[in-house]
């Protein structure tokens, strides 16, 4: 029978603290469609006119006698030891129920919360110590307690190992189609801690950053930072984070504390994809960016808490990137094409009116030129100069000659 989400809702999981706080996780393998809500939840799965009636049922930590107030298993356990303990299955349902019993590996999911293996992968490392009865069969309206076995091997290496132990169901659905189900299962997170050396540590890999300028020519830009933090170590840890920044000659120095923002917790072997923003940071050059992060010890409340004696040592990354002011390039490219433009305007400007007003001369001259012609045509006699005459006496005549019968005459 293939399985497919017809309609899943309801359920409790376990911070990465370990507080509860409710969930539900609907995820594709395969064919088959998951819930899980781990530390005690509650699953619903609504079935349609085919299947027996709405199944709810709950998964919680427990004594021989019921389900006690633990959120979730905290154990340290030394290799070849054996632990002992129970979860309570209840059905909240009209209608009885046979539940399969799964234990498998603790993993973290990309958004940080917790997880164990789907059902189709085999344990890799504690989930295969469990032992548990394969299924069991709950009455409507009641909860039985179903033991189960934790072998830790004799080979087990020191540190957290983390599992998870839930209760599965198959319900049929007609509604997506014949041989459609939903799969739905609920359960609780195994903290298991083997004694030894222990190595608390981080490491930080892929580190980038991208200065991502404003594009107000006359504020800052800022600088992305993005890494990946790597549980390299043997105990599961948080991961507290800073991020300095500074330019040129200490230009725009910031320092970002993040706290474990993003990284509450990291099981030993996963990884988790991270990144935060700097602002105020002006584009003057290159930009160095360093990036440090330091295990931090996770509390459940529980006995895995106990005191790690083993140096929690910084680890740091430095990169370095360009900030180019291409904004501000730009506007002053834009500001100098106006300036030529402005001056050559005038320039050209400048040029007509020169062009202008020897056009006007010329154009004046040829006008005077015209006027003199007409008055002394070619050919015709300009009249004599008059020359003055001397007298007798020898003395010039100063030329202020009378015309007219009534002029005096010389005198001799």
């Amino acid at each position: 029978m293939s399985k497919e989400v017809h309609k899943v809702s309801g359920g409790v999981a376990t911070s990465a603290a370990g507080r509860g706080a409710g969930r539900f996780r609907r995820s594709v393998l395969g064919l088959s469609a998951l819930l899980l809500a781990l530390a005690g939840g509650t699953g619903v799965s609504h079935a349609d006119a085919k299947d027996p009636g709405e199944i709810r049922f709950s998964v919680t930590t427990a004594t021989s006698d019921g389900p006690d107030k633990r959120r979730i298993f905290d154990f340290v356990a030394e290799p070849g030891e054996q632990i002992q303990d129970q979860v309570a299955v209840s059905n909240h349902g009209a209608s009885p129920v046979t539940f399969t019993m799964v234990a498998n590996d603790g993993l973290f999911t990309p958004m940080g919360k917790f997880d164990i293996r789907t059902s189709d992968q085999e344990p890799q490392d504690s989930g295969g110590w469990f032992e548990v009865q394969p299924t069991v069969d709950v009455p409507a309206g009641e909860t039985v307690v179903v033991p189960f076995t934790i072998t830790v091997p004799e080979g087990a290496t020191p540190g957290d190992h983390p599992a998870g132990i839930v209760a599965t169901i198959t319900s049929a659905s007609t509604a997506a189609g014949p041989g459609v189900g939903v799969e739905s299962r609920v359960g609780v997170r195994v903290n298991l801690r083997v004694p030894g050396e222990v190595a608390p540590s981080l490491a930080l890999t892929d580190v980038r950053a991208t200065y991502e300028p404003s594009w107000n020519p006359f504020a800052p830009g800022s600088v992305r930072v993005a890494y990946d933090v790597t549980n390299d170590g043997n105990l599961r840890v948080g991961a507290e984070q800073q991020a300095h920044v500074t330019g040129p000659f200490g230009i725009g120095d910031t320092v970002i504390d993040r706290g474990t923002e993003g990284v509450e917790e990291l099981i030993p072997g996963t990884s988790r994809s991270t990144a935060l923003a700097v602002a105020g940071i002006w584009p003057v050059g290159p930009v160095t960016t360093e990036v440090t992060v330091t295990p931090a010890p996770v509390s459940t409340g529980g006995a895995v808490d106990v005191p790690v004696e083993a140096p929690l040592e910084p680890v740091t990354v430095t990169v370095t990137t360009w900030a180019i002011p291409w904004v501000q390039i730009l506007l002053l490219a834009a500001a100098a094409v106006l300036v030529i433009g402005l001056r050559d305007n005038r320039k050209r400007k400048k040029q007509r009116l020169e062009a202008l007003l020897a056009k006007a001369r010329a154009e004046g001259r040829a006008a005077a030129g015209s006027g003199d012609g007409d008055r002394a045509p070619s050919g015709a006699s300009a009249p004599s100069a008059t020359v003055p005459e001397t007298s007798a006496a020898g003395s010039t005549d100063r030329g202020d000659v009378s015309v007219g019968p009534d002029a005096p005459s010389s005198g001799a």
